[in-house]
This record gives structure tokens, sequence and C-alpha cells, in this order.
């Protein structure tokens, strides 16, 4: 036992905690939702707060408002009440229209990973208000007979993404970012944080080639880093 204490000993002294002054450690219990919100917050410590500020919760119906009536009773003994709408018989919690069109846009580029992956970072939500993952995706294209993603046997794939588009025609990506913005080249962008999708046909197009003419010649337009540069980052704009 005194092995193991001495072990422990030399181990806490190895890792000293930082320190954390009283006001900051104060204003983070009055400030919950960040905690709550932290992306270093897991799934353990959301149980571990509920379990330490909740005593209970009871639920009623309200059937005139059509409401459930949640009282939540907290340990210091203060009451709060939350009403939420009550789900009428056969309706469901679907993703709305908008989601269901971005994700059969996205899969012409990208797998269900890549595509939770954006859903998230536009603050977009299931239909139950949870977080997408890629088995949430997948259920999502199940259900509305949306197909996979399929990379191209031959390597020659029908619908680019911003990086890949720019590297066929030899430009920077920024100046095919502002073609497309600008509407002088068809692309579609489902979501503000995302993609541009553009179709190879599209690519050898005039519209293309006049673009990517200008580039070359008129200093004007920005032409940015070389097509070829690597990226030390994976990218799918």
């Amino acid at each position: 036992m005194a092995e193991v204490e001495s072990k422990i000993a030399t181990h806490g002294a190895a890792m000293p905690m930082p320190a954390i002054a009283p006001t900051a450690l104060a204003a983070l219990a009055t400030d919950l939702k960040t905690i709550w919100a932290a992306p270093t917050t897991d799934a353990r410590l959301k149980k571990r707060i509920v379990r330490t500020l909740i005593q209970e919760v009871v639920a009623d119906i309200d059937q005139e408002a059509g409401e459930i009536v949640l009282i939540v009773h907290w340990i210091g003994g203060v009451h709060s009440q939350i009403r939420l709408p009550k789900r009428g018989r056969g309706q469901r919690n679907s993703a709305s229209a908008d989601v269901i069109t971005a994700v059969r846009q996205l899969v012409l580029i990208a797998n269900d990973d890549l595509i939770a992956g954006t859903l998230n970072r536009n603050g977009l939500v299931t239909g139950h208000g949870n977080r997408w993952t890629r088995e949430r995706v997948t259920s999502l294209r199940s259900h509305h007979r949306i197909l996979v993603f399929k990379p191209a046997d031959d390597g020659i794939e029908p619908w680019l993404n911003l990086s890949k588009a720019a590297r066929l025609l030899k430009i920077a990506p920024k100046t095919l970012r502002l073609a497309a913005e600008a509407g002088e080249i068809a692309a579609i962008h489902p979501l503000s944080e995302g993609p541009w999708i553009f179709a190879r046909s599209d690519l050898s197009a005039s519209a293309a080639q006049t673009i990517t003419e200008r580039a070359r010649q008129n200093p004007k337009y920005p032409t940015g880093s070389h097509p070829d540069q690597q990226n030390l980052f994976a990218s799918t704009t």
C-alpha cells in the first residue's frame, strides 16, 4: 500500500493541476450554458451536472393547449415550468425540407461523414433536435431514397468540389468561387458553410473557358496560389 501511495503522489507531482482563480470558477457556476455547450463537455459530464442540479422532473399534459408541461424541481428548492408542443396523432419529427434538399445535393461529392460535419457546421439539427452523425445521415438517405455517394470507377467524377474543379481548369479556387458567386458559371452551393459543387460538363463549356482565359490574361482578377500547390488540410469546398 505504501508503494502504491508513493506512486500516486509521484504521478500527482509530475502532473500539476492548472491554477484557477476563484473568481473565474465562480463565474463558471453562473454560466451553465457555456459549460453545457463546450465541445469538451461529454455526455458523462452532462449527466453529472443534471444529477447535481435537478431533484426531479414532473411531466403533465395540457390537453386544451396541446402542450406537454414539465415542472423542474431544482436542488435549491426553485421550480421552473417548461411547455413543449405535443405531437399530434400521426405527426412525426422529420428533418426540415431544407436539410433534405441539402443532403440530395451534397451526396454528389461527399460521403455521409462529411455531410454530417457540414450540416453541424451550419447549425442544422435532426427532427428531434440532435446533432448529425454518419448514422443519422444514412438513415435520412434511406428514408428518402437518396443514393449514397460512390466514387466513379474510372476516377472521372461527374461532380467536383471547388478545389478539384479549379485544378481541372488550372486556375485558383478563389477565382472560380468569385465567378460562381457572380453567376458567371453554373454551380451548386447547398449551405453557406459548405462546399461548392460543379458539374464536370459545365467546366468544359464556353463560360468556364472564358473565366480561365480572363484569369490568365487580366491581372485585375485574383489568381491566388498555383492550383497544383499541395494543401496541408483536406478540403470539401
